[in-house]
Parts: C-alpha cells; structure tokens; sequence
C-alpha cells in the first residue's frame, strides 16, 4: 500500500479520519463542505447531518465561535485565519463543549479565496492530559471545586489542594488579598470526607480582640458582663468539618498560645467553662502576610508556626496566571448576568484585551467587581470597552511593553500579557523568566520574537 498521501490522495481521507482532532472545511458561503470522522467522535454530530449546513449550526445559548468562520470568509481583509482560540458550541446531545480551534484560509492560485479549512480539539481533554491536576468536570472543563483557572500557576493550586483534601492536615493558604483564600479552602473542605459536616469561617482581624477568645472557643452564661447565654465557639460549631481561620497572622500572641494548646490536645474550654471538651475539627489557615517576616518582628510564635503550615498552598496573584482572565471573564459574565438581568453573553475584543493588560493589584475580587460594573451599564448582548470602570482602562492605558500589532486572540494576548509579567518580575532575566514559566530558553525567545517583546528585552538592558 502506498502512504505517501502526496502520491496516493485517496490516503489523505483515511489520515484525516484517523487523527484525534476534528478537521472540517467550509465553503465561501460558510456551509460545511467536510467533516472528519474526529469531529463526529467529539461533537457527536454526523457528517451527513452538517454538510451544507451553515458552521453556525453548532451554536447555541451562550455558545460562539463557529459563526465567525461566514465572517471572515465575507470579509477576509489581511487575516489569513484563526489561531488557537477557544470556543463554545452545542453538542449533538445538547452538552456545552469547549474548543480550542484553528481556521486557515484556502486560496486558488490567483489568490482568491475559496473557502477554508479548520482544526479543533476537545479542549476537556487537553487539560486532562496536559495537567497534573486532579479530573475535572467536562461541561465545564476550566472549573473545579468552585475554582476557575487552567494556567500552570493554577493547576498547581488544583493539585495541591487535591492533596491537601484526601488527609486532615493543618493547611496554610497563602496570597494577596482578593486571590481567592477561602475559596480554596472551602474546595478542601467540599473535595474532602468531611464534606457533609459543616465548613466555618472566622476573620480573626475582623473581631476586636476582647471578644476574639468568646469567637473561637465560645463562653458560658454569666462568664462576663453582657454574657446573658451560652454561646457555641467556632471550634465547637465546625465539630467534624472544617474551620478556617482567615488572616491568622492577626492573631495576637496571647491567643497564639491557647490556640497552639488547643490544635495539640484538641480539647477546648469555653471562656466561664469548668470542663474541657474534645473537638474534632480539621484547620485551615490563611494570610496574606509574610509569617516568617511576622517571627522575625516578634509578632508570631515560631512554635505556632509550624503548627499552622504543615501543608502549605500558595495562591497566585492574578498578573502571574493571565491566561485564566478570558475564563474568569466568562465565569463571572455567566453568573451576575442573570442577577442583573442582562442579556450579555459574552465580551468585545477590544475589552477583553484591556482587562487581560490590567495590572489588577486587587486581584481576581477587582476583576469580578469590574465585570459587576461593566454589567449595570451594558446595554447589548457584549460588554465593550466603555462598559469598563475608568481606572481599569487608565491602569492599563499605563502599562508597559504594550503591543502595536495586529489584533490577538484573547488566548494570545494573556499569554503576551503573562510573559511580560513574567519578564518584568524577573527584571527581563530570560533565564530566570524560561523557569517560571516552565518552557526553555529557546521557546521563551521564539514567544518573545512572536509577540514583539525583543525590542523591549534590549531596552530593558
């Protein structure tokens, strides 16, 4: 058999078929004039049941990204395609799927176009394979345990939470404020056997220190003046779940000791209390504090320390996983939407490239609250530039090595916007940048070349 697929064409069929990816072409009137034996196994849909169909047949409520193709064949301008970007459609069984999907213009040799030809994985299974991260939900492939995100950074986050859920070690979550702390230990919780008892939450910087002790270990009626009643710690309303502590480098060294004393013989007296009583509560801590930093000042226990941070996860700002901002974007369109009764679905390029550039000191809490804002003045079914809080289009107005090429796709931009990130942590060490980003030297080059950051690696230096 010749498989030379150049010398046999009729080979080309059966390549195209037994490859993982779907592979489809349209005509110029963006009808389906092909479709892979890949695309069935992904999307369900049957070749006879799409050729001829216009490529917006696969979309639905909420699902874009197949109606651009009649768009650009109208329209073609200087692009010659799609490169790697995500998109939503309607399976044949009515699933969500995401996909990340390339289209490139075909040409005759007058240079006319003809039609097109795409590619797209199910974008589900790339991260799966992709991630050392535990499995998630395939409807929603970039959400787990109420978490959102598929950048490195994030599946770290996702691994080590996954870990952290399977044992009942004391855990420390680390990160700036609005990063998402309690969000990642509620996922504990919910990913762990004590998912059914109760999940309880204390600031501990949020409660004055003469009632702070009362909070946590709870006081008995008459144990002081106004104590009109028993009243149940948080220790003891978390018995057989979960407790978090948040902001626990507030805690003053007073407490430090009874709590240290507490986590040791997990055994509680209630302020007033003549008995102890026995608690069985898994701890988690969290502060956007550098501890160590806290020991050396003198305004935390060592001892206390290492109590706390047996298991230690360290969460992301949000300038070191841009990748996750068009999920997030998403994430937070589809869920304050309805809340605000807006038909918005989704985000104008020109936005999101703004929000991805965003410096975000307030992290993903500044990202939503911008969505929130953007949503009250929307007015059509994309939220657009406009729609953004005046100090997210200043702030990224401001930003450095911005880029004056042509339009990227918002997968492109964030991964632009995280290198730079990266280069500029790193002081444009591109050694050190490669590292952090887990790719080589080379490959870091190739990206900065591609996105037109050599020129700014040159002036940096």
């Amino acid at each position: 058999m010749e498989l030379d697929f150049r010398k046999n064409p009729a080979l080309l069929a059966q390549v195209i078929d037994a490859m993982a990816d779907g592979v489809f072409t349209v005509d110029m009137q963006g009808r389906f004039a092909a479709w892979s034996a890949g695309a069935e196994r992904i999307t369900g849909w049957k070749r006879d049941e799409l050729i001829g169909k216009p490529a917006a047949t696969l979309e639905g409520p909420g699902c874009k990204g197949f109606g651009k193709i009649a768009e650009l064949l109208a329209a073609p301008g200087g692009s010659e395609g799609i490169r790697d970007e995500e998109c939503r459609i309607v399976s044949k069984d009515g699933r969500p799927l995401h996909l990340l999907g390339n289209l490139r213009l075909l040409r005759d040799a007058g240079a006319n176009v003809q039609g097109a030809v795409g590619t797209f994985a199910d974008l589900s299974a790339w991260i799966v394979q992709q991630s050392s991260a535990p499995a998630v939900d395939h409807a929603s492939p970039a959400h787990y345990a109420g978490l959102v995100g598929r950048s490195k950074p994030m599946l770290e986050v996702l691994r080590r939470i996954d870990l952290a859920a399977q044992s009942d070690v004391s855990t420390l979550v680390r990160g700036e404020s609005g990063t998402g702390k309690e969000l990642a230990a509620r996922a504990i919780h919910d990913l762990s056997a004590r998912k059914s008892a109760p999940f309880v939450a204390i600031n501990v910087a949020a409660v004055p220190e003469s009632l702070l002790e009362s909070e946590l270990f709870g006081h008995v009626r008459g144990a002081f003046t106004g104590a009109v009643r028993d009243h149940k710690g948080v220790f003891e309303q978390a018995h057989g779940g979960t407790l978090l502590l948040d902001e626990i480098g507030e805690l003053p060294a007073s407490l430090q000791a009874k709590l240290l004393r507490v986590l040791q013989e997990r055994r509680v007296r209630a302020v007033g209390a003549a008995r102890e009583f026995e608690i069985d509560v898994r701890l988690v801590c969290a502060t956007h504090r550098d501890l160590k930093q806290r020991i050396e000042q003198g305004a935390f226990r060592e001892d206390f320390y290492y109590r706390v941070r047996v298991f230690e996860i360290e969460l992301p700002p949000l300038r070191e996983r841009r990748l996750d901002i068009p999920l997030l974007v998403q994430h937070f369109i589809d869920e304050l939407a309805p809340r605000y009764k807006k038909p918005v679905r989704a985000v104008t390029r020109e936005a999101l490239e703004c929000l991805v550039e965003a410096p975000w000191p307030g992290n993903v809490r500044e990202l939503r609250n911008a969505i929130e804002h953007a949503l009250v003045l929307a007015s059509g079914d994309k939220l657009t530039l406009l729609d953004l809080p005046d100090e997210v289009r200043e702030a990224r107005d401001g930003a450095s090595a911005r880029y004056s090429g042509p339009p990227l796709p918002p997968e492109q931009a964030a991964e632009r916007a995280s290198i730079v990130s990266t280069l500029e942590r790193t002081r444009w060490n591109r050694t050190l940048a490669a590292q952090a980003l887990g790719v080589s030297r080379m490959t870091l080059w190739k990206k900065m070349k591609r996105f037109g950051l050599l020129a700014d690696a040159d002036a940096a230096h």
